[in-house]
């Protein structure tokens, strides 16, 4: 059986990771399969490693994805993150490059590292989302490193979203650009099913977080970082309390704010109308999460910068009304007032209006957590993304083995 090796080098866990999960349910049905991934990895996603009987390997060494203002602070970043991809690399060829090998790193930051691997292998790289507006001297070194790893015939691009397609198939070559599949970030039916079915107790659920049980809940889940809207949130729960105070908010993520973030939230005297909350105390497996989504009266998630994030997703199937930013691939998943409510972009009045309007009005909240449930499960299913993406590896070796034989 040929090997499929899925690797990434930092610790963080989230969407990415869960995309990759579902196409390694599917791989594993035809491919031995093994993760490549840091070690201090978050022990809550070796959980769901373990729990689906995957096999992982780790190495030494992790990037850190932090913005950085100065240039040395900047260098030391690169520095970082050339150590840990030759760490990544290392592990790889140690656990033995058979038949594909599938990241998530870019051309534009790590195309020696692509090079090596496509000089060894079929490579297929995943991106999420389109990348910020830079400066035109950048998107010419993009678009002249984009371009090399293009030369490569055993090069192949999964995007997540029609939205990242379009951005990159400027970057890449025309081959490479009309060969980008989509891999939609997705959600398992089974496992929604499973978990809206399931016994819970709602009030228990909150009482042993110390969450108030009487209260309108806005549930927000994934990273606590900038990117995802954390201050326009903030921002938004402030105008909202200070107009009702039925309204409380949670957000549950694998790493809570520490040092001068810490000291921000608290900055905004939200008390105990705002719950913060590590995804290790929600529970340790993957229905323990899903099945949280029910303590939420609405779904909230205010990204700046976002493909289809998966956490919005899974809201949207398991029946929660959600809102979410006119951004990137978002409005795949949301169409405005139908299947749930757009927001502009870090506009905190706007996201305050938004949450207020389903909170009084009942008849809107159960008409988008109907349609909200029937559109993800019928446009996001991951068995589709995933059996995309292991037929575009069952084509690469086909074309592989042409090649050899020709």
């Amino acid at each position: 059986m040929r090997r499929v090796i899925y690797a990434w080098d930092y610790i963080e866990w989230g969407g990415a990771q869960i995309h990759f999960l579902a196409l390694i349910r599917e791989a594993r049905k035809t491919f031995e399969t093994v993760v490549v991934l840091p070690e201090g990895t978050d022990e809550q996603f070796l959980g769901f490693l373990d729990a689906e009987g995957v096999r992982y390997e780790t190495f030494k060494g992790n990037i850190d994805a932090k913005p950085r203002s100065s240039i040395i602070a900047k260098l030391r970043r690169h520095w970082v993150r050339v150590k840990s991809e030759y760490a990544m690399l290392r592990k790889i060829e140690e656990v033995g490059i058979d038949a594909v090998v599938h990241t998530d790193i870019l051309p534009g930051q790590s195309l020696l590292s692509l090079v090596w691997l496509c000089m060894r292998t079929n490579v297929f790289i995943t991106l999420h989302n389109a990348l910020p507006a830079v400066p035109k001297w950048r998107w010419a070194i993009w678009k002249l490193k984009f371009g090399v790893i293009s030369r490569f015939d055993n090069f192949h691009v999964y995007c997540t979203n029609k939205h990242a397609a379009a951005y990159f198939s400027r970057l890449f070559s025309k081959r490479v650009a009309d060969d980008i599949k989509i891999t939609y970030d997705s959600i398992n039916p089974v496992e929604i099913d499973t978990a809206r079915e399931a016994t819970f107790d709602r009030a228990e659920a909150l009482n042993r977080l110390g969450i108030r049980t009487n209260k309108f809940l806005v549930l927000a889940v994934g990273q606590f970082i900038d990117r995802k809207g954390r201050w326009t949130f903030l921002e938004a729960a402030k105008k909202v309390i200070s107009q009702n105070n039925e309204v409380i908010f949670v957000w549950v993520s694998p790493f809570l704010p520490a040092g001068e973030d810490a000291k921000r939230v608290d900055s905004f005297g939200l008390g105990d109308s705002l719950y913060l909350v590590r995804s290790d105390d929600v529970g340790t497996t993957r229905q323990d999460i899903l099945k949280f989504f029910r303590v939420g009266d609405i779904f909230v998630l205010p990204s700046y910068i976002e493909g289809v994030p998966i956490a919005l997703l899974e809201a949207m199937a398991m029946g929660v009304p959600s809102i979410s930013t006119n951004v990137y691939g978002i409005p795949e998943a949301i169409i405005n007032e139908k299947t749930g409510l757009l927001i502009e972009v870090g506009d905190s009045d706007d996201l305050a209006a938004a949450i207020l309007t389903p909170f009084f009005d009942k008849e809107l909240r159960t008409s988008l957590a109907k349609n909200g449930r029937e559109h993800a499960v019928r446009n996001f299913d991951e068995r589709v993304a995933a059996r995309t993406a292991i037929e575009g590896y069952n084509e690469a070796l086909a074309a592989e083995n042409d090649r050899e034989h020709s």
